[in-house]
């Protein structure tokens, strides 16, 4: 186990594995309705059960190096987390994402964390393309792409069916080029 200084705030980026799955369900649980504003993270993860099965899901992804999850925690208390939803070492590409419950907002916590895991896959694992798929409401993540240093490269109009209504998805993206030279 090991944990990444995030601040002097003393908040620390560390995986998240499936054995904290009850952790995780009790983290959703505090944070499922601000959450679930704009991800379907909330409604994936609703008892134990699936707890442990979304972490294992990315505990496979790590054994097969196609996604990463990690946890915020502060005070000793998972607040938030960042994960490459996606990656593909061959193509040199990863999607990035993020959550957070109320406690945690306004603290740059998603933005120094999402630093960190963007600069591992750039340097320790060759990724090229950097990518961040959010819901064109959803300001806040929006401005942690900006803080990121990413540039917008479109919308994918009503391509993400959520909750019965479709949204559109602002992509943003970050090249290695540009990341190693705004580091």
């Amino acid at each position: 186990m090991y944990a990444i200084s995030l601040g002097d705030d003393g908040a620390e980026l560390r995986p998240l594995e499936p054995w904290q799955a009850e952790e995780f369900l009790a983290h959703m649980e505090r944070g499922r309705e601000f959450i679930g504003q704009h991800i379907a993270l909330a409604d994936a993860v609703t008892d134990l059960a699936s707890s442990r099965r979304f972490l294992e899901s990315y505990a496979h992804k790590a054994a097969t190096d196609t996604g990463r999850i990690y946890g915020i925690w502060t005070d000793g208390k998972l607040v938030g987390g960042v994960l490459f939803r996606t990656m593909d070492i061959a193509q040199g590409t990863a999607e990035a994402g993020c959550w957070l419950e109320p406690s945690a907002v306004g603290r740059g916590l998603v933005t120094r964390a999402s630093r960190v895991i963007i600069d591992w896959a750039v340097e320790e694992r060759g990724i090229h393309r950097v990518e961040w798929l959010v819901a064109e409401a959803n300001e806040a993540s929006i401005a942690v792409a900006r803080r990121l240093g990413m540039t917008k490269d479109g919308v994918l109009r009503e391509s993400f069916l959520y909750r019965g209504q479709r949204r559109d998805m602002e992509i943003w993206s970050v090249l290695a080029p540009e990341w190693r030279a705004s580091s």
